[in-house]
């Protein structure tokens, strides 16, 4: 399907809690002299407006990345993100919202790579734009993040970050990437695999979330953010959550210290909590 744009939800809870955390993971990544590289399977454009376009439709930015802006005293990871935003925007106005490889580039350092996917030829054009002038170090391919996967592992670097975040229009999606991290494994299994999911009232992302679990890797963590009850009428998206394989030691203790803050912060009612479980050996 063609009809997934992420402008209409840049910015909003989801991103600031999937970019809070893959800003933390590059940070680790980063502490270490060797290249790594970065793979995102559904990139989108790279950069999104929040002032005009598809983002003011919804406004969904408006209680998600709006009240980090508005906060006080942010812990000092937090700080860090929303730094990465910052520097996109001038005079204290929130005008752009980074997608997921404009967040990564700031880690990017002379010998890492960026090996990006988007199908859809209207976000594609816009994320070669977003990142020209950046020759070999970055490659843009208009393809299936799920397929381009497959042909970069193992990447010559021996370590990677490849983050995995379908729209999940397809019902599809959720088996694609049960599918997609099985198939990695075999071939890198020491890469750090993010996987990005929503909380909906239907089973496919649990069930999605189990069948990761029982793959028995060695290090995982899962972390959740619930920003409102669900739905009377069930639907919509009442929150979303990352199952990282192979995280940084250190993300337990940076998680704990930091997402009751952003639960309040991002909190949409008293039933906002956040869960965190992890097994890292």
């Amino acid at each position: 399907m063609l009809s997934y744009r992420h402008a209409f939800h840049a910015g909003n809870h989801a991103d600031v809690l999937k970019h809070f955390v893959l800003d933390q993971v590059l940070t680790y990544f980063t502490q270490k002299d060797k290249p790594f590289w970065y793979v995102d399977t559904h990139a989108g454009a790279g950069l999104y407006q929040l002032d005009k376009g598809y983002a003011v439709q919804n406004a969904e930015f408006e209680s998600g990345i709006s009240r980090i802006a508005n906060s006080s005293n942010l812990p000092v990871t937090i700080a860090s993100y929303f730094e990465k935003v910052k520097k996109l925007n001038t005079n204290n106005k929130l005008s752009f919202y980074p997608g997921s490889p404009m967040v990564a580039k700031p880690h990017i350092r002379a010998d890492d790579k960026m090996r990006l996917f988007e199908l859809h030829p209207n976000d594609y054009k816009l994320l070669v734009q977003n990142f020209e002038g950046l020759g070999r170090q970055v490659k843009i391919e208009m393809l299936n993040g799920f397929a381009g996967l497959k042909s970069l592992l193992p990447p010559t670097s021996k370590r990677a970050v490849v983050l995995i975040d379908p729209p999940y229009e397809e019902k599809q999606d959720y088996q694609r990437v049960v599918d997609a991290i099985k198939d990695s494994m075999t071939r890198f299994a020491t890469g750090t695999y993010i996987v990005w999911y929503p909380l909906l009232q239907r089973a496919e992302p649990l069930l999605m979330l189990e069948k990761l679990k029982n793959l028995n890797v060695e290090n995982w963590l899962n972390i959740s953010l619930t920003i409102h009850a669900p739905s009377d009428e069930g639907f919509g998206m009442y929150g979303s959550g990352l199952y990282i394989i192979n995280p940084p030691w250190t993300l337990p203790k940076i998680l704990n210290d930091a997402m009751p803050y952003l639960t309040q912060t991002l909190a949409q009612d008293e039933f906002a909590e956040f869960t965190l479980e992890s097994h890292i050996s």
